[in-house]
C-alpha cells in the first residue's frame, strides 16, 4: 500500500475513534499491513502524522487524533452559565471555552480545540475555541414525554432525567416520532438535530422507544441504565443461542477432563446469590504445607467465539448489579443454571490446584480442565458461625466444619503474606439498600464483612495471582488485571498532605511502593487523622484496569494479578479461560502466540470502558436510592463523618454510607476559606476547622430523589476544633485552582472514591454481595478550572434564540 493512501486511512479512522488510543500494531493489523516491513511503514506514516501535531504519542507505541497542528482533542466540560472547558491532560490545566466559541458542545462531546490566548499562570490555563465537534457524547436522550409544546409542528417535548443535559430542550417532531405517546411516559429518543448558534439549547429527537411509565415500579433505575446506555435485554439470536444448550453436563463433555467430583468441593456465597461461579476445597498436607483448590465454572464451554452469545457479553463485558435487580452478562440459561455451580450437580470447570507452605507462598500448581461436583451450597453466615464455634452450625455441618477451620488458618496465612509484602487494605464500609415490593427505597444498612468474606476473597486472589504468574513467566499473550503505581505528581501531594498533618512517609514519591504507604497506615491506626489520610491516598491512587501489559496490582501489593475467578460475571475472565485451554492444547510457540497477540489490548480497552460504565450506572443508582430513602428524613438530625473537604462545603457521610452536601452557603457561623494543603475549610474570625475524618452532627435540610442529592447543615458548629492555621488570601484578581475540586455542581452525590480493587466489593466478590461498585475520583460535571472571573463575565453574555418551529399563538 502507498504511503499516502496509509496516511489517509489513517488519519481518518483516529479521527473517527478520537477517544480512543491504537498502538502501531493494531493499526498495522487493521490495514492488513502484515511482517516487519508493514510495522515499520505504519509507524513512520504515524510518527510523521505525530510531528505534524495531527495525532499524538500517548504511550510508549500508542497514537491518538488530536487534529490540526496546534489543536488538541479533549472532552468539553458544560457549565450552565453558558461557558466551559475541555480536558485534555491529566496534569495540565483545562482549556477555558467562553460562551461564544462552545459551537454549543454539549457535556461529554469530545471536541478539538483552537488556542484563543495562551495560559496567563500556573493557576489560570489557557482560552480556546471549539473548532470541530468529533463526536456527541449523547447521540440518544431518555426522559419523560410530555405534549405539551411551545412550538408549532411538534409533538411535544421531553423532560431529560440525565442532569449533566438538563438545561437542554428536547422537541420531539411529529413528522419523525412513529410512536403513540402518552403524557407521563419514560421514552428513548434519537437526536436528529443538534443545537447551533442560531438554536442554543435545542434538540429535536425521534421517539424509538416507549419503556413504561414515569410513576411505574423500577422506571427510575431504568432510565439510568439507558442513558448509560447499559444493553438490557438479549436479542433473539442470543436466546436462541442459549436455548439450543443442553441443561445437564453430557457424558461426551467429560473427554480429556480431570474427574474430581469426589472432592468434597464448597460453594460460599451471599445468601441471595444466583450466579454461582466458583467452589473451593482444603485440607492438610502430610508435609504440613496446604491443598487449595479453586474451580472455576467452565464458561468459555458453552460461550464460543463468533457466537451471539459471545458477541452479546462483550457489548455487556460486566454484570452490573443495581439495587434490586442484576443485569447479567450471560442469559439466565447460562449464569444461574449450566454454567452455575450448583450443589449436587455435575459440572465443568476450570480448576488451579495449589500447594501452599506456612508463609504462603504458592510451592507448586497445576491448572486443568476438570468435571467437578459442589457437595454443599454455603453462605458466608453460616460459614461464620461454624467458624466462631457455633455448636449447631458445627453439628448441621459436622462433616465439612473441620474443612472450614483448615480453611480458616490458610485464610490467616495468605492474609499476613499480603501484609508482609505491603498490600493495603482499604477498609470502606459498603452500603446496601433495601426496597419494598414497589421498588421504593425503606433502608440502607452497613454490609458485615467476615473472616468468611475475607477468607474467599484470599482464596480467590490466590488463584489470580497463580494464573498470572505462571503466563507471565511463560513470556506468551495474556490479559492481566493491573493497577500502576501512582505517578510522582499525585504521590507529592499526598506526601505533602500527610507531612502536614505531621505524618511524614518515609520514601520518595517518585518510586512510591505499596509497604510505603500500608507502613503510614499502621502508623496512623485509631490516630485522629487515619480517615483523612486514608481518604487521601484512595485519591491518589489510579484506576484499575485490563492490560496485556504484565505492570503487576499496586494496591494488592502484587508483582503478577489476572481475573481468572468470575467469568460468568466478568468478559475478561471467559478470555482468561480461553487462553489458558488454547496454550494448553497449542504449546507457547511462536505460532500458538499469534492467535491472540494482537486482539488483547483492544480486549483490555473495550473491557475496561465498559467496566466504568457498568460503575458509573451503579453509582448514580446508589445516590438515587440513597436520596429517595432520605426524603421522608428532612428534619432528623445524624452523626456523620466528613469525607471531603471542598470550596462549596463539606460531604459529609452517616454511619449508614448515605452521603450529603453541606454546602458553603448553610455554614453561616463564620467565614470559610479552603485551605488546600490541609484540605480544609477554616473559619476566618473564630477559626473553626473542619477536615476528612471529622465527627459532626448534621441536620437534613433536604432530600431529591430527582437530582439524587441530600443537603445537610452542621448542629452546633461552634464545638467543631479550632486551628492557628491561617489560610493565605488571594489577592485582587487571583484566582486559584483546587486540583480536587472537579464536583462544583455536586455530581450526584460526589463520589471521591479510588480505583484499587479493593475498594470496589472486595476484589473478585464485588458482584456476589452485590457491593456497590466505586468509579475513581471525582465527577468533573460543572468542571471550573477554578476561574472565576472568566465564569462571571461569561455568565453576563448568553443568548437567547428562537426555535426553528415558530411559537404557538397565544
Amino acid at each position: 500500500m502507498e504511503t499516502k493512501q496509509v496516511k489517509e486511512q489513517l488519519e481518518g479512522f483516529l479521527k473517527a475513534n478520537p477517544k480512543q488510543a491504537f498502538s502501531a500494531q493494531n493499526l498495522a493489523d487493521g490495514l492488513r499491513l502484515e511482517g516487519a516491513a508493514g510495522y515499520r511503514q505504519v509507524l513512520a506514516v504515524l510518527e510523521n502524522l505525530a510531528d505534524n501535531q495531527i495525532v499524538k504519542k500517548v504511550e510508549k507505541d500508542s497514537y491518538q487524533f488530536q487534529g490540526k497542528k496546534g489543536d488538541i482533542v479533549g472532552e468539553f466540560k458544560a457549565n450552565d452559565k453558558g461557558f466551559g472547558f475541555v480536558r485534555y491532560d491529566e496534569n495540565l490545566p483545562d482549556y477555558f471555552i467562553g460562551p461564544d466559541n462552545t459551537m454549543q458542545a454539549m457535556q461529554g462531546d469530545t471536541v478539538r480545540v483552537s488556542m484563543v490566548k495562551p495560559a496567563q499562570s500556573a493557576d489560570r490555563g489557557p482560552e480556546g475555541r471549539v473548532e470541530e465537534i468529533l463526536e456527541h457524547a449523547y447521540t440518544r436522550v431518555v426522559g419523560v414525554y410530555t405534549s405539551d409544546s411551545p412550538f408549532e409542528g411538534t409533538l411535544g417535548q421531553i423532560r431529560l432525567s440525565d442532569k449533566k443535559v438538563g438545561s437542554f430542550q428536547v422537541i420531539v417532531d411529529s413528522s419523525t416520532a412513529d410512536a403513540d405517546l402518552h403524557d407521563g411516559e419514560v421514552v428513548v429518543a434519537e437526536v436528529e438535530s443538534y443545537a447551533d448558534a442560531v438554536h442554543p439549547k435545542q434538540l429535536v429527537a425521534s421517539v424509538t422507544e416507549v419503556l413504561g411509565y414515569e410513576n411505574e415500579p423500577g422506571m427510575d433505575i431504568m432510565q439510568i441504565v439507558e442513558n448509560k446506555k447499559v444493553p438490557n435485554r438479549f436479542p433473539d439470536a442470543v436466546m436462541k443461542e442459549a436455548d439450543a444448550i443442553p441443561n445437564e453436563v453430557l457424558k461426551s463433555e467429560w473427554e480429556g477432563r480431570q474427574d474430581i467430583t469426589d472432592q468434597p468441593l464448597v460453594t460460599i456465597d451471599g445468601a441471595d446469590t444466583k450466579d454461582i461461579d466458583d467452589a473451593v476445597v482444603a485440607w492438610k498436607l502430610e508435609n504440613g504445607n496446604y491443598h487449595l483448590g479453586v474451580h472455576i465454572a467452565d464458561v468459555s464451554h458453552y460461550v464460543r467465539p463468533g457466537t451471539a452469545i459471545d458477541e452479546e457479553a462483550y457489548n455487556r463485558s460486566t454484570s452490573v448489579y443495581l439495587t434490586d435487580r442484576v443485569i447479567p452478562m450471560l442469559p439466565q440459561k447460562l449464569s444461574n443454571g449450566i454454567a452455575s455451580l450448583n450443589p449436587n450437580v455435575t459440572r465443568l470447570a476450570m480448576s488451579v490446584e495449589m500447594e501452599i507452605n506456612s508463609q504462603g507462598e504458592v510451592v507448586k500448581h497445576r491448572l486443568e480442565q476438570s468435571v467437578i461436583e459442589s457437595h454443599a451450597r454455603m453462605t458466608y453466615d453460616k460459614v461464620n458461625q461454624i467458624l466462631a464455634g457455633n455448636e449447631e452450625a458445627r453439628k448441621e455441618y459436622a462433616g465439612l466444619a473441620d474443612m472450614f477451620d483448615t480453611m480458616g488458618d490458610l485464610h490467616q496465612i495468605l492474609a499476613k503474606k499480603r501484609e508482609k509484602r505491603g498490600a493495603i487494605e482499604f477498609d470502606a464500609p459498603e452500603g446496601a439498600i433495601i426496597v419494598n415490593d414497589q421498588g421504593k427505597a425503606i433502608d440502607v444498612v452497613v454490609r458485615e464483612r467476615g473472616t468468611a468474606e475475607r477468607m474467599i476473597e484470599s482464596f480467590m486472589l490466590a488463584a489470580n495471582e497463580t494464573v498470572a504468574e505462571h503466563f507471565d513467566k511463560k513470556k506468551v499473550p495474556f490479559l492481566y488485571r493491573i493497577h500502576e503505581t501512582p505517578d510522582e505528581e499525585r504521590a507529592q501531594s499526598f506526601f505533602e498532605f500527610a507531612k502536614a498533618l505531621g505524618h511524614p512517609v518515609k520514601g520518595d514519591p517518585a518510586n512510591v511502593t505499596p509497604m510505603m504507604l500500608q507502613t503510614l497506615m499502621k502508623k496512623v491506626k485509631d490516630d485522629p487523622a487515619e480517615q483523612m489520610i486514608s481518604t487521601m491516598m484512595l485519591r491518589a491512587m489510579k484506576q484499575a484496569k485490563y492490560s496485556p501489559e504484565p505492570l503487576g496490582h499496586f494496591g494488592l501489593g502484587a508483582e503478577y494479578y489476572t481475573h481468572f475467578t468470575s467469568p460468568i460475571r466478568r468478559y475478561p475472565d471467559l478470555t482468561v479461560h480461553r487462553l489458558i485451554k488454547w496454550y494448553a492444547k497449542n504449546g507457547y510457540g511462536v505460532e500458538a502466540q499469534e492467535k491472540y497477540a494482537s486482539s488483547l489490548a483492544e480486549i483490555g480497552v473495550d473491557t475496561s470502558t465498559r467496566e466504568r460504565r457498568a460503575i458509573d450506572a451503579e453509582r448514580l443508582v446508589d445516590a438515587m436510592k440513597k436520596a429517595e430513602y432520605m426524603e421522608d428524613k428532612v428534619g432528623n438530625e445524624y452523626e456523620g463523618v466528613v469525607n471531603a473537604a471542598l470550596k462549596f462545603g463539606l460531604f459529609v457521610s452517616l454511619d449508614n454510607t448515605v452521603e450529603g452536601l453541606v454546602h458553603i452557603s448553610n455554614l453561616t457561623d463564620d467565614h470559610y476559606d479552603y485551605d488546600e494543603k490541609h484540605a480544609a475549610l477554616i473559619g476566618r474570625s473564630k477559626h473553626h476547622i473542619f477536615q476528612i475524618g471529622q465527627k459532626v452532627k448534621v441536620k437534613v435540610i433536604r432530600a431529591s430523589k430527582k437530582d439524587s442529592t441530600v443537603d445537610f447543615m452542621l448542629v452546633n458548629p461552634e464545638e467543631a476544633p479550632t486551628t492557628d492555621i491561617k489560610v493565605p488570601q488571594p489577592s485582587r484578581g487571583q484566582f486559584g485552582r483546587d486540583k480536587r475540586d472537579k464536583n462544583r455542581g455536586r455530581g450526584n452525590g460526589g463520589n471521591r472514591k479510588g480505583g484499587n480493587d479493593r475498594n470496589r466489593g472486595r476484589s473478585d466478590r464485588q458482584g456476589k454481595q452485590e457491593g456497590q461498585r466505586k468509579s475513581q475520583g471525582q465527577s468533573v460535571q460543572g468542571r471550573s478550572n477554578g476561574n472565576q472571573k472568566r465564569g462571571q463575565q461569561a455568565a453576563k453574555s448568553g443568548q437567547n434564540h428562537k426555535h426553528p418551529f415558530q411559537m404557538k399563538q397565544k
